[in-house]
Formats: structure tokens, C-alpha cells, sequence
């Protein structure tokens, strides 16, 4: 095997890890065959490129470009003279990886604070009409500290989220630039 057989065997390998790990920013596998390859590109590339060197269809080609984008894993550049669109990979990964947990527990966080609230008004309600039965008064205190339990957990949360945003997580764990 020459030189360039064992580059090509080397990113191989990093491209298949890639391609099976992508599910954990929410794309499938062939958006990970698709960034995989945009990783090791030195120039950004087009759809046309991208389709001709996998070997896959412009449309899913499309499609997966589109989610990766919206994921912010990669990114449309312009570059003078050419009317394609031109793609190239997000390459920063702390902040990919950030942008993935803000937005994905993000969303979490704000469903879940506010079936809380809704439910804590209810169960409030309840213990305060007199017409609600002794049992279910206290099945309702306990649901309460239940619910104030896991509001105390999504406040946490959300706390972990902005010093993910803030990057004040890298004074916790810092990036290990001595690679």
C-alpha cells in the first residue's frame, strides 16, 4: 500500500466513526458520509461535487445539506465567480457540540417548565376548591413536590446550558489544546 492508500485508508476510518456517530447531533448517516467528506475537503464544494463523489442523488444530497446547515455543522460560503452554492464544514466541534445540546435541551427545558407550570396551577386549584376530595388533595400536594422537584432539575439545566452558551464551561472542563 503506497502513501496515499494509507491517507485514504486513515480518513476512511474517520469518516465511517464520523458517519456512525452523526445520529448524536440528530442527522442520519448520510448526512455523516456527507460531512465525513466535507471534513477532509481543503475547498468548499457544491452539490454537484458532493453528489459526484458519493455517488448519491443531488436531492439527497439537498436534503442532507439543508439539515447539516440548520444544525449549523456546516455552513454556505460564497467564493467570487461561482453561482453554486458552495458548502464547507463547521469545523469548530466545541461549538457544534454546544449549539446541539443548547438547542436540543433548550427545546426540552422550555416544554417541560411549562407543562410544569400549567400542571402546578391545576394542582393548585385544586387543593384550594373545597369541593375536592381529602385523597385527592394530598395525591395532589405530593404530584406538588413532585413537580417542584423536577423544576428545581430544569432550572439546573438550564443553568448547564448557558455556561455551555457562555462558554463558561471550558473553565470547568478546558479545551486540551496540547494535542
Amino acid at each position: 500500500m503506497n502513501g496515499y492508500d494509507k491517507l485514504l485508508h486513515a480518513r476512511k476510518r474517520i469518516m465511517e466513526s464520523i458517519t456512525q456517530n452523526i445520529h448524536l447531533f440528530g442527522q442520519p448517516p448520510s448526512a455523516g458520509r456527507q460531512y465525513s467528506m466535507l471534513f477532509f475537503e481543503n475547498k468548499p464544494m457544491t452539490l454537484d461535487d458532493m453528489s459526484e463523489e458519493l455517488g448519491m442523488s443531488k436531492t439527497s444530497m439537498s436534503t442532507s445539506i439543508r439539515s447539516l446547515a440548520e444544525s449549523k455543522l456546516v455552513e454556505r460560503v460564497w467564493e467570487r465567480g461561482v453561482r453554486k452554492d458552495l458548502y464547507e464544514v463547521n469545523d469548530d466541534w466545541y461549538q457544534n457540540f454546544i449549539d446541539t445540546f443548547s438547542l436540543r435541551w433548550g427545546r426540552s427545558i422550555s416544554l417541560h417548565l411549562s407543562a410544569i407550570r400549567r400542571s402546578q396551577k391545576e394542582l393548585n386549584a385544586l387543593l384550594q376548591d373545597e369541593k375536592t376530595d381529602e385523597e385527592v388533595k394530598e395525591l395532589a400536594k405530593q404530584d406538588i413536590e413532585k413537580l417542584d422537584y423536577i423544576r428545581n432539575y430544569y432550572n439546573w439545566l438550564e443553568r448547564l446550558v448557558d455556561a455551555f452558551e457562555d462558554h463558561e464551561i471550558f473553565d470547568i472542563v478546558p479545551k486540551n489544546n496540547d494535542d
